[in-house]
């Protein structure tokens, strides 16, 4: 069983390491560096309709896109303090083909979704990216799964002609709920490697990615996944693109993390090849986005500075908003420019954000404060599918995250070094002195009302 970092009776790990960044709770911790649970990431926690219980999903394998990827679930009766071994509900055991990169949707119904990309044999970029949308349900607050089949994936002139060669995708964040209450999530579409314009050049980051959109217009009623209508977004050429350095024609746009805004708006930052976070805006639901452009502290104020990571920002029950980020454009510790992930992502910052009625940008945030660091220590022994010939390599913090609140007790949720799972507490006290800058209209936030299901 794991259990809290404090209290007596911690799970048993080959190092103490977990410990680096002061964890508050531990969720789970991999027996051995290089096991076949070595790899924990894209943690997405979120609460079970009934009971109050939190269920925790990730994706999980021996290293990042081998052969025994899955994805994972445990659970927590106790608010978050101690959780359960995970189990196995996607992935290999199905078919022997992995999964990758699940995410849960929960409705009103009581039914839990968890949708993943999941590999069929046939490769167009990797095989954790390349595959089918898989669903799997829950009518038991997650303790037994159905096999949903697959859902329809909408193709677009960004995928491979041939329509036996799936498309090319990630989800990455829990969904939100737009100004009418639908739930809505944001995707990444790789361009298939037939039809994508010449890009980077630099590694795995010569990619051609937008951000797109889908919509979950009848799940609260809890159909049968066969039956579910899903409304595709910003597709094709409308998607939220960003240009890649050099003025090649390509776009390099990833992992879109969204807010509901006061006025009804969506929000979204993503991930670039620019050192900055970028954003977008939309007023009719994600149908449409404004021309994207680097995120600010203020209108007119500086750059956030940030990696290629991901850049998530989290709506809070206050009316407030968290950025979540590492606050340098990808050339420290060594790094050349977009940078090594590894050396890009030792130091992991929060802003808060306030949302301005009557500015450019619609959320100004403070400063940044450090979370929590790596102090360049690596850990684990996979990257991208490969050992790295036995020793050490992850030393980013707080990557794929995501964050929840339950009777008044605000956490983060996160990976340290895609190994360990961590969780931490945001209390108020911690966030008082980042004040965001104040500005035109200065809006007094409305507290939106949780309902089942959100």
């Amino acid at each position: 069983m794991n259990t809290a970092a404090g209290s007596n009776e911690q799970q048993l790990s080959y190092s103490d390491e977990w410990k680096r960044t002061h964890p508050d709770v531990c969720v789970y911790l991999p027996q051995q560096p290089d096991g076949d649970d070595a790899d924990n990431e894209h943690f997405l926690v979120f609460e079970a309709p009934y009971g109050g219980e939190l269920l925790a999903m990730w994706t999980q394998g021996a290293a990042e896109g081998g052969t025994n990827q899955h994805i994972a679930l445990a659970r927590s009766g106790d608010g978050g303090t101690t959780w359960s071994a995970p189990q196995e509900i996607a992935g290999p055991r199905d078919d022997g083909h992995i999964a990758s990169w699940g995410f849960p949707v929960v409705s009103r119904s009581g039914r839990i979704y968890c949708f993943c990309t999941k590999f069929t044999g046939v490769v167009d970029t990797h095989p954790a990216i390349t595959g089918v949308l898989q669903c799997k349900y829950s009518d038991d607050n997650g303790h037994t799964w159905s096999d949903g089949g697959i859902v329809p994936f909408n193709r677009t002139n960004r995928d491979h002609p041939d329509p036996e060669v799936p498309p090319n995708f990630i989800f990455w964040q829990k969904p939100i709920r737009d100004a009418r209450g639908r739930q809505i999530v944001g995707l990444t579409r790789h361009a298939s490697k037939s039809v994508r314009k010449a890009n980077t050049g630099i590694g795995w980051l010569d990619q051609e990615t937008q951000c797109e959109f889908v919509r979950f217009d009848n799940i609260e009623e809890g159909p049968h996944p066969r039956d579910l209508r899903l409304v595709w977004l910003a597709q094709g050429d409308d998607g939220v693109r960003v240009p890649t350095p050099g003025g090649n024609g390509g776009s390099f746009a990833q992992e879109p993390s969204l807010v509901l805004l006061p006025d009804g708006r969506l929000f979204c930052v993503f991930r670039t090849l620019t050192g900055r976070i970028w954003y977008s805006v939309s007023a009719d639901d994600g149908e449409t986005w404004r021309q994207p452009e680097p995120l600010r502290y203020e209108d007119g104020g500086a750059e956030v500075l940030h990696p290629v990571s991901p850049g998530p920002v989290y709506a809070l029950e206050d009316g407030r908003f968290l950025l979540l980020y590492h606050n340098t454009d990808g050339r420290t510790n060594g790094g050349a420019w977009p940078g090594d992930s590894n050396l890009n992502r030792h130091q992991a910052y929060i802003a808060v954000g306030e949302y301005r009625a009557e500015a450019h940008q619609p959320i100004w945030f403070s400063g940044p404060k450090l979370l929590c660091e790596s102090g360049g220590v690596a850990i684990g022994a996979s990257r991208n599918g490969e050992h790295n010939h036995g020793k050490p390599f992850r030393v980013e913090v707080a990557t794929y995250t995501s964050l929840t609140e339950q009777s008044g007790r605000r956490m983060l949720w996160y990976p340290d070094r895609k190994h360990f799972l961590l969780g931490r507490h945001i209390a108020d006290e911690w966030l008082t002195e980042l004040k965001p800058p104040e500005g035109p209209s200065l809006y007094a936030p409305l507290v939106r009302k949780r309902t089942k299901g959100d």
